[in-house]
């Protein structure tokens, strides 16, 4: 095995090609630095510097060696302040997911403000359901997640406050609801509903329902969609009607009308989770700056 010590011998030899030069570069004596060298021609198998009598000189193999050598220095060099910038979270990876509507709220300026102070972090953006960014998270396919609680199981999960929203009534344009200038969740009573599987989207889900349990009405789900914007959709398709948060009243609005409700039982927060044994620096980091930019 070549050491790095013995790489940088041959390099200062090859750069003087003069031994008692390179030797006095080195601060140590010529007997054993030519030693060294030899040391390395034996460990190569092929000479690298023909000695000669006024003069020496690199072979082929020795200036392929050299470039090699340099190559390696220079990324051993680089290898200290590479693991300081990733031990600071100023560089590496971080994988975050979401659920759909919170890119409708504030994660898009953090994420900015995040890659501005951070620029060599990769940030790896994922949309998925909370119930899929649970078990990716104890799978340890995710760094941080942003979720709609109650999480199915939040055993071994740590959670924060993140942001806030609200829900909102969501009808075909053409539907007689949307000429209305005020409508409620009692007026859907008599309606198909869209809604997301209970097994995903548990936090939706639940506060839509129990928004219709408060109106007084079971709601008639006849289709489902695992994203929001699938749920929009299937609404601006006239498959039904839909509850989904105000946050994404922008999405198809020349198809689907949308009607904001005021009650306090509409308002829900999201959450960025992170397994609690989770010490990633770059988690720390983009929270930080997330919390920032409340």
């Amino acid at each position: 095995m070549i050491e790095l010590r013995q790489l940088r011998q041959f390099v200062v030899v090859a750069e003087e090609l003069h031994f008692h030069r390179a030797a006095r570069r080195l601060n140590m004596s010529q007997p054993p630095l030519s030693a060294a060298i030899k040391r390395i021609e034996t460990h190569v198998g092929e000479q690298l510097i023909v000695r000669g009598q006024r003069e020496n000189r690199l072979t082929v193999a020795g200036a392929a060696f050299l470039d090699q050598a340099r190559r390696t220095l220079d990324q051993a060099e680089r290898c200290a302040p590479a693991a300081r910038e990733a031990a600071a979270g100023q560089s590496g990876r971080l994988r975050l997911s979401y659920v759909g509507s919170a890119m409708y709220g504030r994660l898009p300026a953090a994420v900015r403000a995040f890659r501005r102070a951070y620029p060599r972090v990769r940030v790896d953006l994922m949309e998925e359901t909370t119930a899929a960014q649970t078990r990716a998270l104890r799978q340890e396919a995710i760094d941080l997640a942003v979720v709609l609680p109650p999480l199915p199981e939040n055993d071994g999960l740590q959670l924060q406050p993140f942001d806030s929203d609200r829900l909102a009534i969501a009808v075909p344009v053409a539907h007689p609801l949307a000429a209305e200038a005020d409508f409620a969740v009692r007026d859907l009573a008599s309606q198909a509903f869209v809604f997301w599987p209970g097994h995903e989207g548990r936090g939706f889900f639940r506060r839509a329902l129990e928004l219709c349990h408060a109106a007084g009405f079971e709601p008639d789900i006849v289709q489902e969609a695992r994203q929001i914007h699938g749920v929009i959709s299937l609404v601006a398709a006239e498959a039904g009607v839909a509850i989904v948060p105000a946050s994404m009243a922008s999405v198809r609005s020349n198809e689907v009308h949308y009607r904001v409700l005021d009650d306090p039982a509409a308002v829900f927060e999201l959450a960025a989770a992170r397994r609690a044994d989770c010490d990633l620096p770059v988690v720390t980091n983009f929270l930080s700056v997330a919390n920032s930019q409340r």
